[in-house]
């Protein structure tokens, strides 16, 4: 059986009878859809130019792209969109007629290019703006016919803490970022269906999405410690972390990715997070001054991030999908909608590890495991700062209809300014797109 990449070494055994019960699920959405019971891997080692917890990638996926795109769209996807400065050289080789890529059974992968640009999209489960059939002008359905997925970044309840996405300033009030996802996911998916759209949640509570809990991966990170000259038996405090931080921010990431691309097939993914700047002391929290916005798109892979084979194999599955001009078009648009619903400035990136994309000031291509895996275009969003005391007043005071007087402006609630600019965004884009085609 093949195994999906999303799942990492984690094996999914799927026996006939759970096939037949998934098929039906999603036949008959809105019912929930079971996650099966993820098997722990035989083996938990740690491989050589291999991302932890990854597969080992399978390049044959990538021939049906053989002559699919150009010398010079791949040239440009690479060296502009997707590599850290020359980071590419790393991993690629680009001649005039194929590019071969390092594999990690040291045979290598050759991708031969096309003579002229293809008239057809790639092989992908999901469909361009271009590609879905076209609409009225002014139409109140622009989004009909699509299937888009709504992921409520991070967990939130219990977990919020062990995800490092909570803090209190104020007794009495927790601000924690996943329960706050998930609050805004609820509003937006009834306006998205309102627009036609058919909408997924990866997941509807504060639990995780996965089955599996941070125990399942004692062993995978005493191998991680073992592996960079610590001794897990002494460095309690830094296995209990890295075991953690391989369940909330890999597995279950990479559970979300399965329901996305395996269960789900989208056109498009909506991430929902909020922002964060270092508030001190974890036992004494400070508010910030600054509050800003802005989204991230795929890209900007760095020297150490390219060299390894899971992440280049990821990349050159989203080169070859051309996966990056949909996800800036539909991210640019949905930028415009949000600043001027929230009226936040953009935040710009001091650091190498993302670059500006397309034409908006709020849109960044970074490399992310969840933009990275989710395999269609994705918009990520990040706006506003949580522990700025005025996004801090207005969680305090929670969701309500209308708008109510906040620091001398008449406002909505967070949850719904937040809501309204995402589902705004995704109509305008996609109303302008298909009235075209």
């Amino acid at each position: 059986m093949k195994v999906s990449r999303s799942f990492a070494s984690v094996f999914i055994a799927l026996n006939a009878a759970t096939v037949v019960v998934v098929l039906v699920i999603v036949l008959q959405w809105p019912a929930q859809v079971i996650i099966p019971k993820e098997q722990p891997p035989a083996a938990l080692e740690i491989r050589e130019r291999i991302g932890l917890l990854a597969p080992d990638p399978d390049w044959s996926e990538l021939e049906p792209y053989q002559d699919t795109i150009t010398h010079d769209e791949f040239e440009s996807a690479l060296t502009s969109v997707y590599s850290a400065g020359d980071a590419w050289k790393a991993a690629v080789r680009i001649s005039d007629t194929y590019a071969d890529v390092d594999t990690q059974d040291g045979k290598g992968f050759r991708l031969r290019f096309a003579a002229r640009q293809a008239d057809k999209a790639p092989k992908r489960y999901w469909r361009g703006a271009s590609e879905l059939p076209s609409i009225k002008a002014g139409s109140d359905r622009p989004l009909q016919g699509m299937r888009i997925v709504i992921d409520p970044g991070h967990i939130g309840g219990k977990w919020a803490q062990k995800e490092e996405r909570w803090y209190s300033i104020v007794k009495g009030t927790e601000v924690m970022e996943g329960t706050m996802t998930l609050q805004v996911a609820k509003l937006l998916k009834p306006q998205l269906e309102k627009l036609g759209a058919t909408v997924f949640l990866t997941r509807e509570t504060t639990e995780p999405v996965t089955n599996m809990r941070p125990a399942d991966f004692e062993e995978a990170a005493a191998n991680y410690l073992q592996s960079i000259g610590k001794d897990p038996q002494r460095n309690k405090r830094a296995l209990e972390f890295e075991r953690d931080k391989m369940f909330f921010r890999t597995q279950e990431i990479r559970t979300r990715a399965w329901l996305i691309n395996d269960i789900f097939q989208p056109d498009l993914v909506l991430c929902l997070h909020f922002n964060a700047e270092s508030w001190g002391n974890p036992r004494k929290p400070k508010f910030v001054d600054r509050n800003h916005l802005h989204l991230i798109v795929n890209g900007t892979y760095s020297l150490s991030e390219m060299r390894l084979h899971d992440q280049c194999f990821d990349m050159m599955q989203r080169i070859l999908q051309k996966t990056h001009s949909e996800e800036t078009a539909a991210s640019t648009v949905v930028a415009k909608s949000m600043a001027e619903a929230t009226g936040l400035p953009a935040f710009r990136y001091g650091g190498s590890n993302a670059q500006p994309a397309g034409d908006s000031e709020y849109v960044w291509a970074r490399n992310l495991l969840a933009n990275r895996l989710y395999d269609c275009p994705t918009v990520f969003l990040e706006p506003y700062v949580m522990n700025n005391e005025e996004v801090h007043d207005r969680i305090r005071i929670g969701d309500y209809e209308g708008k109510r007087p906040i620091n001398g402006r008449m406002l909505k609630s967070i949850f719904r300014e937040y809501a309204d600019g995402v589902a705004e965004g995704v109509r305008a884009y996609y109303a302008d797109q298909r009235a075209g085609n």
